[in-house]
Protein backbone atom coordinates (compact mmCIF):
# COMPACT_ATOMS: atom_id res chain seq x y z
CA UNK A 1 0.00 0.00 0.00
CA UNK A 2 2.89 2.40 -0.94
CA UNK A 3 0.24 5.14 -2.93
CA UNK A 4 -0.84 8.12 -0.31
CA UNK A 5 -4.15 8.47 0.05
CA UNK A 6 -6.55 8.73 3.25
CA UNK A 7 -9.49 7.02 1.62
CA UNK A 8 -10.89 3.63 2.24
CA UNK A 9 -12.38 3.04 -0.72
CA UNK A 10 -9.05 3.63 -2.71
CA UNK A 11 -7.18 1.27 -0.47
CA UNK A 12 -10.05 -1.13 -1.07
CA UNK A 13 -9.20 -0.87 -4.41
CA UNK A 14 -5.37 -0.81 -4.59
CA UNK A 15 -5.28 -3.84 -2.46
CA UNK A 16 -7.59 -5.69 -4.77
CA UNK A 17 -5.55 -5.03 -7.71
CA UNK A 18 -2.44 -5.65 -6.02
CA UNK A 19 -3.59 -9.11 -4.73
CA UNK A 20 -5.66 -9.62 -7.85
CA UNK A 21 -9.33 -10.20 -6.41
CA UNK A 22 -12.27 -10.26 -8.11
CA UNK A 23 -14.48 -10.50 -5.21
CA UNK A 24 -14.79 -8.47 -2.35
CA UNK A 25 -11.71 -8.54 0.36
CA UNK A 26 -12.07 -10.87 2.95
CA UNK A 27 -13.16 -8.31 6.10
CA UNK A 28 -14.62 -6.22 4.20
CA UNK A 29 -18.12 -5.05 3.02
CA UNK A 30 -19.31 -2.97 0.16
CA UNK A 31 -22.06 -1.47 -0.62
CA UNK A 32 -22.65 1.07 -3.44
CA UNK A 33 -25.72 3.41 -3.97
CA UNK A 34 -26.10 6.30 -6.88
CA UNK A 35 -28.20 8.98 -6.96
CA UNK A 36 -28.87 10.75 -10.24
CA UNK A 37 -26.31 11.29 -13.34
CA UNK A 38 -23.57 12.69 -10.67
CA UNK A 39 -23.25 11.59 -7.24
CA UNK A 40 -21.99 7.79 -5.95
CA UNK A 41 -21.61 6.75 -2.99
CA UNK A 42 -20.09 3.61 -1.66
CA UNK A 43 -19.90 2.03 1.92
CA UNK A 44 -16.87 0.53 3.18
CA UNK A 45 -17.27 -1.57 6.37
CA UNK A 46 -14.19 -2.94 8.04
CA UNK A 47 -15.50 -5.76 9.78
CA UNK A 48 -12.46 -7.36 11.69
CA UNK A 49 -8.66 -7.97 11.97
CA UNK A 50 -8.56 -9.16 8.29
CA UNK A 51 -9.84 -6.27 7.30
CA UNK A 52 -7.69 -3.98 9.10
CA UNK A 53 -4.77 -5.19 7.59
CA UNK A 54 -5.76 -5.64 4.16
CA UNK A 55 -6.60 -1.72 3.97
CA UNK A 56 -4.50 -0.02 7.03
CA UNK A 57 -7.94 1.54 8.29
CA UNK A 58 -9.35 0.88 12.01
CA UNK A 59 -12.86 -1.08 12.52
CA UNK A 60 -15.87 1.00 11.38
CA UNK A 61 -17.34 2.49 8.40
CA UNK A 62 -16.22 4.36 5.64
CA UNK A 63 -18.66 6.16 3.17
CA UNK A 64 -17.31 7.58 0.20
CA UNK A 65 -19.54 10.40 -1.89
CA UNK A 66 -18.06 11.01 -5.38
CA UNK A 67 -19.74 14.19 -7.05
CA UNK A 68 -19.01 14.85 -10.53
CA UNK A 69 -18.82 17.87 -12.32
CA UNK A 70 -17.80 19.85 -8.98
CA UNK A 71 -16.13 22.36 -10.67
CA UNK A 72 -18.51 24.01 -12.15
CA UNK A 73 -21.59 23.22 -10.05
CA UNK A 74 -23.92 25.58 -9.38
CA UNK A 75 -26.21 25.78 -6.12
CA UNK A 76 -28.20 22.47 -7.19
CA UNK A 77 -25.37 20.75 -7.64
CA UNK A 78 -23.79 22.05 -4.18
CA UNK A 79 -27.29 21.70 -2.89
CA UNK A 80 -27.60 18.02 -3.71
CA UNK A 81 -24.27 16.65 -2.43
CA UNK A 82 -25.23 18.74 0.51
CA UNK A 83 -28.57 16.18 0.97
CA UNK A 84 -26.63 13.30 0.27
CA UNK A 85 -23.58 14.04 3.35
CA UNK A 86 -26.98 14.75 5.52
CA UNK A 87 -28.38 11.62 5.23
CA UNK A 88 -25.25 9.52 5.55
CA UNK A 89 -24.24 11.46 8.42
CA UNK A 90 -27.38 11.00 9.83
CA UNK A 91 -27.93 7.65 9.54
CA UNK A 92 -24.08 7.25 11.79
CA UNK A 93 -25.47 10.05 14.90
CA UNK A 94 -28.63 8.03 15.34
CA UNK A 95 -26.26 5.17 15.98
CA UNK A 96 -23.92 7.23 18.26
CA UNK A 97 -25.69 9.51 20.37
CA UNK A 98 -29.49 10.59 20.79
CA UNK A 99 -31.41 13.36 19.39
CA UNK A 100 -30.64 16.18 21.79
CA UNK A 101 -27.10 15.31 22.83
CA UNK A 102 -24.49 17.74 22.11
CA UNK A 103 -22.18 18.04 19.71
CA UNK A 104 -18.92 19.81 18.88
CA UNK A 105 -17.82 20.50 15.43
CA UNK A 106 -13.81 20.51 14.95
CA UNK A 107 -12.46 22.26 11.47
CA UNK A 108 -8.85 21.34 11.33
CA UNK A 109 -6.54 22.87 9.03
CA UNK A 110 -4.62 26.44 8.28
CA UNK A 111 -7.24 28.80 7.11
CA UNK A 112 -4.21 30.71 5.19
CA UNK A 113 -3.36 27.84 2.88
CA UNK A 114 -6.11 26.99 0.63
CA UNK A 115 -5.67 23.18 -0.06
CA UNK A 116 -5.75 23.14 4.11
CA UNK A 117 -8.71 25.75 4.23
CA UNK A 118 -11.56 22.91 4.40
CA UNK A 119 -12.15 22.47 8.12
CA UNK A 120 -11.81 26.12 9.13
CA UNK A 121 -13.60 27.48 6.38
CA UNK A 122 -16.74 24.96 7.23
CA UNK A 123 -16.70 26.38 11.12
CA UNK A 124 -17.31 29.79 9.93
CA UNK A 125 -20.85 28.28 7.96
CA UNK A 126 -21.92 25.93 11.13
CA UNK A 127 -25.28 26.84 12.90
CA UNK A 128 -23.88 27.14 16.76
CA UNK A 129 -26.61 26.66 18.97
CA UNK A 130 -25.27 25.69 22.30
CA UNK A 131 -24.43 29.14 23.59
CA UNK A 132 -28.56 30.29 22.26
CA UNK A 133 -29.54 27.05 23.88
CA UNK A 134 -27.52 28.67 27.44
CA UNK A 135 -28.92 32.08 27.06
CA UNK A 136 -31.60 32.61 25.46
CA UNK A 137 -33.84 29.36 25.43
CA UNK A 138 -36.90 31.28 24.00
CA UNK A 139 -35.79 32.22 20.86
CA UNK A 140 -35.17 28.45 19.50
CA UNK A 141 -37.49 25.78 19.17
CA UNK A 142 -37.62 22.76 22.00
CA UNK A 143 -35.92 20.59 20.28
CA UNK A 144 -32.95 21.68 19.22
CA UNK A 145 -29.17 20.46 19.48
CA UNK A 146 -26.51 22.00 21.22
CA UNK A 147 -24.14 22.60 18.49
CA UNK A 148 -20.85 24.16 19.66
CA UNK A 149 -17.82 24.88 16.87
CA UNK A 150 -14.38 25.70 17.46
CA UNK A 151 -10.84 25.52 14.43
CA UNK A 152 -8.05 24.70 16.96
CA UNK A 153 -5.51 25.66 14.35
CA UNK A 154 -2.24 23.88 13.50
CA UNK A 155 0.61 23.03 15.71
CA UNK A 156 3.13 24.86 14.06
CA UNK A 157 1.10 28.27 14.81
CA UNK A 158 -0.17 27.14 18.03
CA UNK A 159 2.73 25.12 19.60
CA UNK A 160 -0.52 22.96 20.56
CA UNK A 161 -1.19 19.25 19.45
CA UNK A 162 -4.67 19.22 18.59
CA UNK A 163 -5.76 16.35 20.68
CA UNK A 164 -4.70 18.62 23.78
CA UNK A 165 -6.61 21.65 22.54
CA UNK A 166 -9.52 19.01 22.10
CA UNK A 167 -9.21 17.11 25.06
CA UNK A 168 -9.29 20.13 27.19
CA UNK A 169 -12.37 21.33 25.78
CA UNK A 170 -14.19 18.20 25.53
CA UNK A 171 -13.10 17.97 29.55
CA UNK A 172 -15.28 21.35 30.70
CA UNK A 173 -18.34 21.36 28.13
CA UNK A 174 -18.41 17.72 28.04
CA UNK A 175 -19.96 16.99 24.21
CA UNK A 176 -21.42 13.25 23.55
CA UNK A 177 -19.82 13.74 20.03
CA UNK A 178 -17.30 15.36 17.78
CA UNK A 179 -17.24 15.88 14.31
CA UNK A 180 -13.98 16.86 12.49
CA UNK A 181 -13.14 18.04 9.70
CA UNK A 182 -9.91 17.96 7.58
CA UNK A 183 -8.39 17.98 4.07
CA UNK A 184 -7.04 14.63 2.80
CA UNK A 185 -5.20 13.20 0.36
CA UNK A 186 -5.83 11.09 -2.33
CA UNK A 187 -4.36 8.46 -4.94
CA UNK A 188 -7.05 9.72 -7.77
CA UNK A 189 -6.47 13.39 -9.36
CA UNK A 190 -10.26 13.18 -10.31
CA UNK A 191 -11.02 13.13 -6.76
CA UNK A 192 -9.38 16.12 -5.69
CA UNK A 193 -12.00 18.18 -3.77
CA UNK A 194 -14.87 16.32 -5.56
CA UNK A 195 -15.38 13.55 -2.97
CA UNK A 196 -16.97 13.29 0.47
CA UNK A 197 -15.31 10.82 3.44
CA UNK A 198 -17.24 9.93 6.26
CA UNK A 199 -16.09 7.81 8.70
CA UNK A 200 -16.90 6.89 12.50
CA UNK A 201 -13.58 5.90 13.52
CA UNK A 202 -11.88 9.08 14.09
CA UNK A 203 -9.30 10.65 12.24
CA UNK A 204 -5.05 10.77 12.22
CA UNK A 205 -4.42 14.78 11.72
CA UNK A 206 -1.97 15.11 8.97
CA UNK A 207 -1.54 11.82 7.86
CA UNK A 208 -2.23 12.34 4.50
CA UNK A 209 0.35 14.85 3.52
CA UNK A 210 2.90 12.80 6.15
CA UNK A 211 2.79 15.11 8.78
CA UNK A 212 1.51 12.85 11.26
CA UNK A 213 -0.35 14.09 14.34
CA UNK A 214 -2.07 12.24 17.35
CA UNK A 215 -4.95 10.30 16.55
CA UNK A 216 -8.34 12.23 17.49
CA UNK A 217 -10.97 8.76 18.20
CA UNK A 218 -12.87 7.51 21.48
CA UNK A 219 -9.62 6.07 22.61
CA UNK A 220 -8.00 9.65 22.80
CA UNK A 221 -11.02 11.72 23.81
CA UNK A 222 -13.66 9.29 25.43
CA UNK A 223 -16.35 10.40 22.83
CA UNK A 224 -17.22 9.28 19.90
CA UNK A 225 -15.54 10.84 16.82
CA UNK A 226 -16.85 11.12 13.17
CA UNK A 227 -14.82 12.51 10.50
CA UNK A 228 -15.69 13.99 7.62
CA UNK A 229 -12.84 14.61 5.14
CA UNK A 230 -12.52 16.04 1.40
CA UNK A 231 -8.91 14.74 -0.85
CA UNK A 232 -7.86 18.37 -2.00
CA UNK A 233 -3.67 17.43 -2.62
CA UNK A 234 -2.33 14.26 -4.42
CA UNK A 235 1.31 13.32 -4.82
CA UNK A 236 3.44 14.08 -7.99
CA UNK A 237 4.50 11.06 -8.49
CA UNK A 238 1.07 10.24 -8.77
CA UNK A 239 0.30 12.50 -11.53
CA UNK A 240 3.46 11.06 -13.05
CA UNK A 241 2.04 7.53 -13.02
CA UNK A 242 -0.94 8.35 -14.19
CA UNK A 243 0.24 10.65 -16.83
CA UNK A 244 2.59 7.58 -18.18
CA UNK A 245 -0.38 5.19 -18.10
CA UNK A 246 -2.02 7.80 -20.99
CA UNK A 247 1.12 8.13 -22.82
CA UNK A 248 1.69 4.53 -22.89
CA UNK A 249 -1.95 3.50 -23.63
CA UNK A 250 -1.50 6.03 -26.44
CA UNK A 251 1.95 4.29 -27.82
CA UNK A 252 0.43 0.78 -27.44
CA UNK A 253 -2.52 2.30 -29.59
CA UNK A 254 -0.73 3.21 -32.32
CA UNK A 255 1.96 1.12 -32.07
CA UNK A 256 -0.50 -2.36 -31.52
CA UNK A 257 2.30 -4.61 -30.00
CA UNK A 258 4.97 -3.48 -27.86
CA UNK A 259 6.85 -6.05 -24.98
CA UNK A 260 8.73 -3.77 -23.28
CA UNK A 261 5.43 -0.78 -22.87
CA UNK A 262 2.91 -3.58 -22.04
CA UNK A 263 5.85 -5.04 -19.18
CA UNK A 264 6.24 -1.09 -17.76
CA UNK A 265 2.57 -0.87 -17.41
CA UNK A 266 2.29 -4.08 -15.77
CA UNK A 267 4.80 -2.90 -13.16
CA UNK A 268 4.88 -0.40 -10.24
CA UNK A 269 5.42 3.00 -12.02
CA UNK A 270 4.22 4.70 -9.30
CA UNK A 271 7.19 3.30 -7.15
CA UNK A 272 9.77 3.47 -9.69
CA UNK A 273 9.07 7.22 -10.40
CA UNK A 274 8.78 7.64 -6.65
CA UNK A 275 12.41 6.54 -6.11
CA UNK A 276 13.76 8.80 -8.16
CA UNK A 277 11.66 11.99 -7.05
CA UNK A 278 11.98 11.20 -3.62
CA UNK A 279 15.66 11.71 -3.21
CA UNK A 280 15.80 15.20 -4.93
CA UNK A 281 12.94 16.56 -2.69
CA UNK A 282 10.79 16.42 -6.30
CA UNK A 283 7.99 14.78 -5.04
CA UNK A 284 5.78 17.66 -4.11
CA UNK A 285 1.93 17.25 -2.73
CA UNK A 286 0.11 18.80 -5.40
CA UNK A 287 -3.42 20.71 -5.53
CA UNK A 288 -5.19 21.72 -8.55
CA UNK A 289 -5.21 25.80 -9.94
CA UNK A 290 -9.42 25.65 -9.33
CA UNK A 291 -8.70 25.04 -5.75
CA UNK A 292 -10.18 28.04 -4.46
CA UNK A 293 -13.70 27.41 -5.71
CA UNK A 294 -13.16 23.88 -5.51
CA UNK A 295 -12.93 24.94 -1.13
CA UNK A 296 -15.68 27.12 -1.17
CA UNK A 297 -17.93 24.82 -2.99
CA UNK A 298 -16.86 21.45 -0.68
CA UNK A 299 -16.95 23.70 2.21
CA UNK A 300 -20.51 24.46 1.66
CA UNK A 301 -21.65 21.16 0.86
CA UNK A 302 -20.23 19.59 3.88
CA UNK A 303 -21.35 22.98 5.92
CA UNK A 304 -24.70 22.28 5.01
CA UNK A 305 -24.87 18.33 5.03
CA UNK A 306 -23.71 19.27 8.81
CA UNK A 307 -26.29 21.81 10.02
CA UNK A 308 -29.02 19.70 8.28
CA UNK A 309 -27.96 16.21 10.03
CA UNK A 310 -27.41 17.89 13.33
CA UNK A 311 -31.16 19.32 13.99
CA UNK A 312 -34.41 17.92 12.88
Amino acid sequence: MNFRTDLALERRDLYKKANDIANEVDGLETQEEKIGEDIQITRVKVLNENGEQAIGKKKGNYITIDVKNLKIAGEEEIQRASEAVTKELKTLLAQLIGEKDDILVVGLGNLYVTPDALGPKVIQDIDITRHIINYMPEVLDQDTRPVSAVSPGVLGTTGIETLEILKGIVDNIHPKLLIVIDALASRSIERISSTVQIADTGIVPGAGVGNQRKELTIDTLGVPVIAIGVPTVVEAATIAADSLDLFIQKLQQDAHSNDFLNQLQEEDKYQMIKEVLVPEEYNFIVTPKEIDDLIENMSSVVARGINYATQK
